[in-house]
């Protein structure tokens, strides 16, 4: 009765934290596209972009752990559906970046979107540690998976941050879209190893 109940808890733990992504990622998306159509700024467009993207991800996740639902044919497509979301996500930024080099367009400064890419830096490694650990106690590799797309909107956050400071410092306008690029091929090994359901070592119920 003791497991059944930190089962139970667990699950109810791995969906307020998927509320708690889809919140965060519906305000900004919001605040970047808004930040991006003000400042002229493909780059705080396409994160907000992006957030919208993950939000597929979440609402799949949310799907999936439904108390009592946890069996398998419901996390193989939960865990589908997070891989093609990693895959829509990889596309997108290379389709972006590509974009940007060809058009040889600097980042534009916004400080409405450099603080909001500032709080994804802070916020979302503590958003996937915890999926992590739940998803480490109801052994679901659709969860662990959206982890790590957590995980990856942290390193593009960082990216972003990254590619308006070299700019800012040394006019690399250039710098945000490549490593955007180098982005491209991690994003897309994920969505791969998602849809074929690989296990992670951590998820094992």
């Amino acid at each position: 009765m003791a497991v059944a109940g930190e089962v139970r808890h667990a699950y109810r733990r791995a969906r307020r934290l998927e509320y708690l992504t889809l919140a965060y990622n519906a305000l900004e998306a919001v605040v970047s596209i808004g930040a991006g159509i003000a400042a002229g700024s493909t780059a705080l467009i396409g994160f907000g972009a992006d957030s919208l993207i993950e939000s597929t991800s979440g609402a799949a996740l949310l799907w999936r752990l439904q108390e009592g639902e946890a069996n398998e044919r419901r996390e193989r497509r939960a865990l589908k559906l997070v891989g093609a979301s990693f895959l829509l996500l990889a596309g997108y930024v290379a389709y972006e970046s590509a974009g940007s080099l060809l058009r040889r367009e600097p980042p534009e400064v916004s400080w409405v979107g450099i603080v909001v890419a500032a709080l994804s830096v802070v916020i979302m490694p503590w958003l996937a540690w915890q999926k992590r650990r739940a998803a480490a106690q109801i052994g679901s590799r659709a969860l662990h998976a959206d982890s790590r797309q957590t995980s990856l909107c942290a390193y593009l956050s960082a990216i972003l941050l990254g590619g308006l400071a070299l700019y800012a410092a040394f006019g690399w306008w250039w710098a945000d879209p490549v490593a955007a690029l180098v982005m491209v091929p991690i994003i897309a090994h994920e969505g791969v190893e998602a849809l074929r359901g690989e296990h992670c070592d951590d998820c094992a119920p």
